[in-house]
């Protein structure tokens, strides 16, 4: 740092990740980012590009000569795929170790992340760093663990997974690594003990939903090899299961690599590693879909009373900024060093150099919000709305939370304007359901029954009236407010927005067949509170019938 500047050499600084890392770094004045490569005509043309206020150089890089680490205070090695660097996997860290540079990698091998504790002493006595898996896994997982933890007496269970966007572009030393490890059985903790599943045969399903945002749709999550599998039953001792899957869509493509993957645990073929290349193109050609990408975190513990309690951690990412991620350990651990806050030297898995708090300055001023759920015996008795909101329900307008702050029956009245379709197939399927007819200043009712958790609104427009029920959603509709309307039901994102409370339809069905969603009945619907009283606005309309019925007003509870 004799210029003032820390050097950071990033190798693969052209590639996926070491690309993405330099993205995040290069608005730091401070930093001189040694992009390295095999081609010196890339890394040249990828400096040229990164723009910023960080100094960008070009580097050609020959792992077997280890050349250009003498110039770096820290290394990155973002290149891989760790799985197969061959007979001497660990060649950058002990040629950083004898260099006095910190090293980084953002491996996701378990065996080379749990490998490079044996170089701890020589690091120690050299006053160097050597972090291994500085990536989402595990330093993201274990940092979320920890947030999620406080107040619990134990953690019995941990699981996750990761749902890249269709669109975040997989380099093909991913598809490698994946492929390697398709099939065969991996290491982990089940009941208790030392276990073993298979990766990319075991499925798990969530929705990834933070409080009060649009989810994700129902996702299928696979089991990988990760280091997070091996690692974090250490932090937490009484851990009892761990298991952290990955979620690409599109699904069909998934479901192809699960049936090609359970081929090899069968035997039938002996890895899917010759298919990387031909993986690596579908995945990056049949993309379609939402450009959206998200994480969720799950533990089970006990609190200090010793009753069960189950807390997630949701994180949606939208557009380019979900592909960022995985390169964002790196780039925290490299901002803070300009803090004057060194890594403790040591070799070491990257666990702990991180908590959630540090990841915010990197997630400051993008598309990416996170919220935590929390379900204990208490909460299963909380009226629908404040459960399924969470922690984002202090945040609706006061209004609006004691319209739906329901342990019993109640009735409400006011009034509304009603403006109705006039095709025929609208005003019939208004007629079935009972939607009300036009009018203007129109006094309107509303009768809650709450039994078992499940909602029936009756609502009575001058004296004509419809029914439906709302319950949590559940399987595919988890995370969604599902309410039916005789035979269809209509899954709902609950989401803020500003003052509102949007209801977005995700999903639907008619006689319990699922139905595209380009098809599903749609249309603004909101609540929000005017001069202290309650708002609604409600519209309902089809592609094939236009406007069905929308009506808009206020209500109020009455004396």
């Amino acid at each position: 740092m004799s210029d003032g500047r820390l050097r950071v050499l990033i190798l693969g600084g052209y590639g996926t990740f070491g690309g993405r890392l330099a993205r995040l770094l290069a608005h730091e004045p401070r930093l001189t980012l040694l992009i390295a490569g095999r081609s010196q005509v890339k890394t040249e043309a990828f400096c040229r590009a990164l723009g910023g206020a960080a100094e960008a150089a070009p580097l050609a890089f020959d792992r077997d000569r280890d050349s250009g680490i003498a110039a770096a205070d820290i290394v990155v090695d973002a290149t891989g795929p760790f799985q197969a660097y061959g007979e001497a996997p660990y060649s950058v860290v002990e040629a950083c170790i004898a260099a006095g540079a910190d090293y980084l990698d953002l491996a996701d091998g378990a065996d080379f992340v749990e490998g490079i504790g044996r170089f701890d002493e020589a690091a120690r006595a050299r006053g160097v760093a050597a972090l291994a898996g500085v990536s989402s896994f595990p330093v993201l997982t274990a940092a979320v663990v920890r947030h999620l933890a406080r107040g619990l007496a134990r953690v019995e269970s941990i699981e996750g997974g990761i749902a890249p966007s269709p669109y975040a572009g997989v380099g093909l030393n991913v598809i490698r690594a994946i492929a390697s490890y398709a099939g065969r059985e991996v290491r982990l903790t089940r009941d208790g003990a030392p276990a073993t599943g298979r990766a990319l045969v075991e499925a798990r399903r969530w929705t990834v939903a933070p409080p009060g945002r649009l989810p994700l749709r129902s996702t299928r999550f696979s089991l990988v090899d990760v280091p997070d599998l091996r690692l974090l039953p250490a932090l937490w001792p009484g851990l009892r299961d761990i298991w952290i899957g990955a979620g690409p869509v599109p699904a069909v493509l998934h479901r192809g690599l699960n049936a090609l993957a359970g081929l090899v645990r069968i035997e039938l073929i002996p890895t899917l590693r010759p298919l990387a290349p031909l993986f690596h193109a579908a995945i990056n050609r049949l993309r379609w879909g939402e450009h959206r990408g998200g994480m969720i975190v799950v533990i089970r513990g006990r609190d200090a009373a010793g009753q069960p309690v189950e807390r997630s951690w949701h994180m949606l990412a939208e557009g380019d900024d979900g592909p960022l991620i995985p390169s964002m350990a790196a780039a925290a651990v490299i901002l803070r060093r300009l803090q004057g806050l060194r890594p403790e030297p040591g070799a070491r898995a990257a666990t702990e150099a991180l908590e959630l708090a540090d990841y915010q300055p990197l997630f400051a001023g993008r598309a990416i919000v996170h919220g935590c759920r929390e379900i204990t015996a208490g909460t299963a008795q909380q009226p629908l709305y404040r459960h399924m909101l969470g922690e984002a329900w202090t945040e609706l307008p006061e209004p609006v939370r004691a319209m739906h702050d329901l342990s019993g029956d109640r009735r409400v009245a006011g009034q509304a304007e009603v403006e109705r379709g006039t095709g025929l197939i609208a005003r019939l399927v208004a007629a079935v359901i009972g939607f009300p007819a036009a009018g203007h200043d129109v006094p309107v009712e509303v009768t809650f029954r709450v039994q078992d958790g499940v909602e029936t609104w009756r609502r009575r427009f001058a004296g004509r009236s419809f029914s439906s029920t709302q319950q949590a959603g559940r399987g595919r509709s988890d995370g969604l407010l599902e309410e039916r309307f005789g035979p269809i039901r209509v899954g709902l994102a609950l989401v803020l927005d500003g003052d509102r409370l949007r209801l977005v339809v995700r999903r639907w069905s008619l006689f319990g067949l699922p139905l595209p969603l380009g098809l599903a009945p749609g249309g603004e619907a909101w609540e929000s509170a005017v001069d202290g009283r309650f708002r609604f606005h409600v519209e309902i309309r089809h592609p094939w019938t236009g406007l069905i019925v929308r009506y808009r007003g206020w209500l109020e509870a009455e004396e």
